[in-house]
């Protein structure tokens, strides 16, 4: 039997800091709103991108969805901060679900949005509490230029020009730069998560970050105690763009076995 055609409910957010956030609901064809997957892109990402739709459309099998454009990335305002402020982004979208009668949500992010997913987890305000993390291709630490690709991309951010040809391409980013101290980095937010599940996924062959990235992440998760688990994929380039539909499928079942206790999916 095929999904249901999608519904897609489409909302304009705003945020504790006030900034506009786009986002689209799919609800699961499944008989009780029982788990919402948040799914949160990458840099200069959003959630129309076909690598992105990909995402949304094969974890539909498994639970509702929201996925939104982060600050400064598709429609929605603001500016990126490339990892701080979008934790605001994400806690929105994680009361919307809540109003929608969602019992369960699980944050799913890529890249820049797995960093933000740990860090929104680790700093959630009542009300914005999630029951779930899964976190794929995300770095560990914040500056890292150990790869040829992040120093080409730290050019981009830190410097105008490079800024200036991002919003060219539609990602507007903040040049205000990081309060000090520095926003608690992904690794730390692993191990200030509450004790709810939380899968890392991260190929060998990721040319942005390498496996020190999820090993620091998930190290910190399970000495402070949070049930984490690694999956490190031989194989698998980096996030949305390289992730397949046969991983999505285990990141859906994943959740709905650790998340709500209940194996299997709507998927026939």
């Amino acid at each position: 039997m095929e999904q249901n055609a999608a519904v897609i409910e489409y909302r304009t957010l705003t945020t504790s800091d006030g900034v506009a956030i786009h986002a689209l609901h799919e609800p699961w064809p499944g008989p009780r709103r029982d788990l919402c997957f948040v799914v949160v892109h990458g840099f200069t990402g959003n959630s129309g991108q076909e690598k992105v739709r990909k995402v949304i459309d094969r974890l539909r099998a498994f639970g509702g969805i929201i996925a939104l454009d982060l600050r400064g990335h598709g429609k929605s305002g603001g500016q990126t901060t490339v990892g701080d402020d979008e934790i605001h982004d994400v806690h929105a979208a994680v009361a919307w679900a809540r109003e929608l009668g969602y019992e369960r949500v699980v944050l799913v992010g890529f890249s820049l949005g797995g960093a933000v997913v740990l860090r929104a987890g680790a700093l959630a305000p009542a009300g914005c509490t999630v029951d779930g993390v899964v976190s794929v291709s995300a770095p560990a630490f914040w500056y890292y230029r150990g790869t040829r690709v992040m120093r080409g991309l730290h050019w981009l951010v830190e410097t105008r020009p490079g800024r200036v040809l991002l919003r060219a391409r539609g990602t507007r980013v903040s040049g205000r730069g990081w309060p000090e101290p520095l926003p608690v980095a992904p690794y730390e937010a692993a191990g200030r998560l509450p004790s709810i599940p939380l899968l890392v996924v991260h190929g060998d062959v990721d040319r942005y970050f390498p496996m020190e990235h999820p090993r620091a992440i998930y190290a910190s998760a399970s000495e402070a105690g949070v049930p984490a688990e690694l999956w490190e994929i031989p194989g698998l380039g980096h996030a949305e763009s390289a992730i397949t539909t046969e991983l999505l499928d285990r990141i859906g079942a994943w959740a709905r076995e650790c998340v709500v206790g209940v194996p299997g999916s709507g998927r026939t």
